[in-house]
C-alpha cells in the first residue's frame, strides 16, 4: 500500500471509530488518572453546553455490574477504568468508552475494607500510563495490569514490601505515574514515599528522611525554583520530595485530625492544603535558596474545611465545600472568603470544565449543579439529581473529558453527553 492510500485507509478508520464512539475525530479522551491529565480536577474540554434544561444533559448510556466501592474512573484510548468488590476479590476493571460494555476485569486484591464505619470496595481511582494500569487497593496491594487484556503483570504489598501501615479505612491514595516511575505513600519509618519502575515494580528509592504515616491524600508534582518534586499531605505535615532520587527538600508541620484527604493545590510558589474535623486550611510559600528549600506557613484559618471532595483553583480563587459553612469561594493569597453558599447545595465534589463548575451533591439526592466560577457569587445555570442512586454517599468526583460528564455510584456508572450542539 502507498503512502497515500494508507493515508486514505487510516483515515476512514478514524471517522468509522469517531462514528461508532459518538466522539468527534479529534484525539481520544484522556483522563488517566484521578484528578485528571494535570492533577487538578480542571478539564481540557471546550465547547460545552453554557446552560442545562430541566432534567440535565441526555444520558448516553448507563453501565452496571461495577460492584461497591469508591473509586472514580481514568479514561485513554478506548477504555474506561476502574475498581469495585465482586465476591471475596476486589477488581480493576476495563469498559468500553462507546457504550459502557465490560472489557475485562482482574484481580486487585481482596474485597471489603478495613475501619468502622465501615466503607466496604476500594477507594483508589486506576492509572493508565503507555499501556498499563496501575491501582491500589484499600489493603496495600499495588497491581499492574496491562491496560489491553488485564493480564497482571507485577504485584506489591504496601505493608510487605516497603514496611506501609494503613490508616484506619484503609488506603484511599491513586497511584501517580511520572514517566517510567509509580508514585505511591506506604507511609511509616522506612519511608513515607517509594517510586517504583513502572515496567517491573521495582524499588526505585523510598524517602528515608520523610517518614511521617500515611492517610488519604494523594501525590502531585510541581517543578519549584528548577527542582521536579512530588508535595504530598500526612497528618502530621505537608512537605516536598525530589523526583530523581527521594531527598526531602522541605516539610512544614500542619497537623491533621482523624482523616487527611483532599489533595493539596499549587500555584506559583504556593501551597494550599485542607483538611476537615475542623481543622482548616493553609497557605504555605515554598523558597528556594543556595539550593535549599523551606515552606513558610501565610495564613491559616477555617474559611475552608474541606473534609473531601477536593479542592480546585479557578485564577486567583479555591473552590470547594467547606463543612458547616457550605460552597465556598476563597481567594488563595489572603484566604478571604469571596462567598459561601450551603442553602442551595449540599456537601460534595467539583470538577471544572470550560468555565463551569460541576458540583456532585453526595447525598441521597446526588444532585449535579452547574455553576460559574466567580467571585461574585454562587451563579447556578442548571441542575438535574442522579438517577438510580444507590443508598450510599456519591464519592467518587465528578468527571468531564471528551464532552461526557461521567458520574461513579457505587455497582453504576452514568455517561451523560454535555457537548453544546
Amino acid at each position: 500500500m502507498d503512502t497515500l492510500n494508507r493515508f486514505r485507509h487510516l483515515a476512514l478508520l478514524s471517522s468509522l471509530l469517531a462514528a461508532s464512539t459518538g466522539l468527534t475525530a479529534q484525539a481520544a479522551p484522556d483522563w488517566p488518572q484521578f484528578r485528571g491529565p494535570t492533577l487538578n480536577d480542571v478539564s481540557p474540554d471546550t465547547g460545552l453546553l453554557r446552560d442545562w434544561s430541566a432534567g440535565g444533559p441526555p444520558l448516553v448510556w448507563e453501565a452496571t455490574g461495577l460492584g461497591p466501592g469508591y473509586s472514580g474512573i481514568s479514561l485513554s484510548g478506548n477504555h474506561i477504568y476502574t475498581a469495585g468488590d465482586k465476591g471475596d476479590s476486589t477488581m480493576v476493571v476495563a469498559l468500553n468508552i462507546a457504550d459502557g460494555k465490560q472489557v475485562w476485569a482482574a484481580r486487585l486484591g481482596k474485597s471489603n475494607a478495613p475501619g468502622e464505619p465501615r466503607f466496604e470496595g476500594p477507594r483508589s481511582t486506576p492509572t493508565v500510563s503507555d499501556g498499563v494500569v496501575i491501582t491500589l487497593g484499600q489493603w496495600g496491594d499495588l497491581v499492574c495490569h496491562d491496560a489491553e487484556s488485564g493480564k497482571e503483570l507485577w504485584r506489591k504489598d504496601l505493608g510487605t514490601d516497603f514496611g506501609g501501615k494503613y490508616a484506619a479505612w484503609g488506603y484511599s491514595e491513586s497511584p501517580l505515574v511520572d514517566g517510567d516511575k509509580v508514585l505511591v505513600t506506604p507511609g511509616g519509618a522506612k519511608g513515607a514515599i517509594v517510586a517504583l519502575n513502572k515496567k517491573t515494580g521495582d524499588l526505585l528509592w523510598q524517602t528515608k528522611e520523610f517518614t511521617d504515616s500515611a492517610h488519604y491524600s494523594s501525590m502531585i508534582i510541581e517543578e519549584i525554583g528548577g527542582v521536579r518534586q512530588y508535595i504530598q499531605l500526612t497528618p502530621e505535615s505537608v512537605a516536598g520530595v525530589a523526583a530523581n532520587d527521594g531527598k526531602l527538600l522541605w516539610r512544614a508541620p500542619r497537623k491533621g485530625n482523624v482523616a487527611v484527604i483532599s489533595s493539596p493545590v499549587y500555584s506559583d510558589g504556593l501551597v494550599f492544603v485542607s483538611s476537615g474535623y475542623g481543622v482548616g486550611c493553609n497557605l504555605f510559600k515554598i523558597s528556594s535558596a543556595d539550593g535549599k528549600f523551606s515552606g513558610e506557613q501565610v495564613y491559616a484559618n477555617k474559611v475552608m474545611v474541606n473534609h473531601h471532595g477536593g479542592v480546585l483553583r479557578v485564577g486567583d480563587y479555591l473552590y470547594g465545600y467547606s463543612d458547616g459553612k457550605g460552597w465556598t469561594c476563597l481567594d488563595l493569597k489572603t484566604g478571604e472568603a469571596k462567598w459561601q453558599e450551603k442553602e442551595k447545595l449540599g456537601k460534595g465534589s467539583l470538577v471544572c470544565a470550560d468555565g463551569r463548575l460541576y458540583l456532585r451533591q453526595e447525598d441521597r439526592k446526588g444532585t449535579v449543579a452547574l455553576i460559574e466560577p466567580s467571585p461574585e457569587g454562587y451563579k447556578e445555570h442548571g441542575r438535574f439529581d442522579q438517577p438510580d442512586r444507590s443508598p450510599k454517599s456519591s464519592w467518587p468526583h465528578p468527571v468531564v473529558i471528551g464532552g461526557r460528564l461521567y458520574l461513579r455510584d457505587q455497582d453504576v456508572l452514568l455517561c451523560y453527553n454535555v457537548k453544546a450542539k
